[in-house]
């Protein structure tokens, strides 16, 4: 493949658009101005296109100035974990295993949903929690060895992800001991009665359990809603409302937060899904998520 332009130039540049300027940016490489400001222009001329522009004492990016940041952006950071990725290799065979997790989804559904990967010697965990477009991002762009979410991935010509069931769990509702009598009392006629935490909109079972009270023709006193899904479990235990989970981690919740199961949600239920970029799953630790076939 041939390169139009030098990495030596682009990573002049990133510096100059991260300090702001090139006298900055001089400084933090020690070296001249006009060495780093000639680099830089050196870029911009195989590249075709300005980069930076004047704004006051500073300097400002262009549109293709942020473009050609975002692209950098990715090379010198994984670039700048080069060391430490080879180093931890010949230290000792290291799996690593780069997990995004939804943050709609139970937190104590995914200590269950990764059980089987734990159980790996020499395990290297990474989780990083974020919403799910995000994640997808990151996970294409191969940050990322799987994501587990509420969901499958949508379809996307752009994007070549695959879904994985990894099964599903009904919804229990659960009350702090300040609630626990009167929602237990014609339970679930109750939920019009006592306050009520939800999951926002952009769970996946936020519209079931919409569904489920029209069903019933309930009116829910909907007293908060929460993206986090830990948030939801920690007020909701703190004595502000009834709330929904699994009731796959019904003995968790109990022994954690103090709070008891009031009810079931017929019907309702929450699945949960491991998202990947290949078709056949070749991450070793990834395939151990997956339920037998």
């Amino acid at each position: 493949m041939s390169l139009q332009f030098s990495y030596r130039h682009l990573y002049y540049f990133w510096v100059v658009a991260k300090e702001g300027g090139m006298a900055r940016a001089a400084e933090r490489l020690g070296m001249a101005v006009q060495t780093v400001s000639a680099q830089v222009r050196e870029l911009e001329r195989s590249l075709g296109v300005v980069l930076l522009k004047p704004a006051g004492r500073r300097l400002a990016l262009t549109e293709a100035g942020m473009a050609a940041l975002g692209q950098a952006e990715q090379i010198f950071q994984m670039g700048e974990r080069l060391p430490e990725v080879v180093r931890d290799t010949v230290a000792s065979p290291v799996q690593r295993l780069a997990v995004g997790i939804s943050d709609a989804l139970p937190k104590l559904v995914v200590h269950q949903l990764m059980a089987p990967a734990l159980q790996s010697p020499n395990l290297r965990l990474l989780c990083h929690v974020d919403e799910f477009d995000d994640l997808l991002a990151d996970l294409a762009l191969h940050r990322l060895d799987a994501v587990l979410a509420d969901r499958p991935a949508p379809l996307n010509p752009n994007l070549r992800l695959y879904s994985h069931a990894l099964g599903g769990a009904q919804i229990a509702w659960y009350a702090p001991p300040a609630w626990a009598e009167a929602a237990e009392r014609g339970f679930p006629a109750s939920l019009a009665e006592v306050p009520v935490l939800l999951p926002t909109e952009h769970a996946a079972v936020r519209p079931r359990i919409d569904q489920w009270f029209d069903k019933l023709g309930l009116r829910p006193r909907v007293a908060g809603e929460f993206e986090d899904s830990a948030l939801l479990k920690t007020f909701g235990a703190a004595g502000m409302g009834v709330f929904p989970a699994p009731v796959s981690v019904d003995a968790e919740l109990v022994a954690h937060y103090g709070v008891r199961r009031v009810g079931l949600s017929a019907g309702v239920e929450e699945n949960f899904f491991v998202i990947g970029t290949e078709k056949k799953v070749g991450h070793p630790l990834v395939q151990r998520l997956l339920p037998p076939r």
